[in-house]
């Protein structure tokens, strides 16, 4: 394992009160996870990530880590990224949000980036990662923000929003959707599916370069590559295609059907912002804009020149977009 060393939570665990969302016992008494801390000595060579890192604790012990810009008084907005990306995704689009007047709030999924990464496949779940993400939201003390959510970031937001929808303010969804299984999946999706769960080494950045419509440096690829020391590192990434329900009893194919219902009867501005050159993604926009009330009107947009990771492609103008959106009056929304 690179000659990195192998935790246990239950070493590692806190004397803390802190309790999970669902799991409602300390997390000293959680089950213990063995995971995987990619040294920060791995990050030193990003010259164009100018942020400082923020860590708190979440169920199971593991430690999340989270970017925190912008004045501490100012409206929140979240940045949540999918896979096998992590809040490098959005280092374009962080200093206009700021220099607009929002606090900009870029967690890393557990098992991404500067975030702890356990190291068996059956230690994630979709249920696990909601509640390591309203652990966050309760650790970092957010009780209302606005969210950008995009791939798995929209799988976990979108059910958030649906199930807490107070907590969150306006909601901007792109190139993502919540899967209930009813309708099978593309064929896009199937071969990446497959292609995540057999191929011998999981190539981060080249999955990256090629969901992307730009050609990215050799300085950016190594970025992406940076938290994965070897494959030990990657089980969450391998497993997040497995995760997303695509039959119909699928254990979270109901919650995700009740989640619609919520968000059918959701009137805060809803925005979506998909890319012209998703070809996973490419149209289900369309549901949103069907489906959510607060999405009747809205400005949504076809990002030109975006592939999946439309935040690498087109960062500076979608957060031109998010700032309009987010500064009209509600009304206006």
């Amino acid at each position: 394992m690179a000659g990195y060393l192998l935790h246990t939570t239950s070493d590692l665990a806190e004397t803390s009160t802190f309790t999970s969302n669902s799991a409602n016992m300390p997390l000293t008494e959680l089950p213990a996870i063995e995971f995987l801390r990619t040294p920060e000595s791995r990050f030193e060579g990003i010259s164009d990530y100018p942020f400082s890192p923020h860590y708190v604790q979440v169920s199971n012990g593991l430690r999340m880590h989270y970017l925190d810009e912008g004045p501490k008084d100012a409206p929140i907005i979240m940045l949540w990224h999918g896979e096998p990306s992590w809040s490098y995704l959005y280092r374009t689009m962080i200093p206009p949000l700021v220099q607009a007047g929002f606090r900009v709030m870029a967690p890393d999924l557990i098992g991404f980036g500067k975030s702890d990464k356990p190291i068996h496949m059956e230690d994630y779940s979709y249920e696990r990662y909601l509640n390591w993400m309203w652990d966050w939201m309760d650790a970092v003390s957010i009780e209302q923000a606005h969210l950008f959510c995009q791939d798995w970031g929209g799988l976990l937001g979108l059910r958030m929003v649906a199930d807490q929808p107070n907590r969150f303010d306006r909601v901007i969804a792109a190139n993502t959707i919540l899967p209930t299984g009813d309708n099978p999946p593309n064929e896009a999706f199937q071969k990446w599916q497959k292609f995540a769960a057999e191929v011998p080494v999981f190539p981060v950045s080249n999955i990256i370069q090629r969901a992307t419509v730009s050609e990215l440096s050799a300085e950016t690829l190594a970025a992406y590559d940076m938290p994965f020391p070897d494959e030990s590192y990657k089980a969450g990434a391998r497993i997040f295609p497995a995760l997303v329900p695509v039959t119909p009893d699928d254990p979270q194919s109901q919650p995700n059907r009740l989640a619609w219902q919520s968000l059918a009867q959701r009137t805060q501005p809803f925005l979506t912002l998909f890319s012209d050159s998703d070809p996973i993604m490419s149209g289900l926009e369309k549901l949103f804009i069907k489906i959510v009330p607060g999405a009747k009107g809205q400005p949504h947009t076809t990002i030109p020149q975006g592939g999946h990771f439309l935040q690498e492609d087109q960062g500076p103008l979608i957060a031109e977009h998010i700032i309009q959106f987010l500064q009209q009056p509600a009304s206006q929304s």
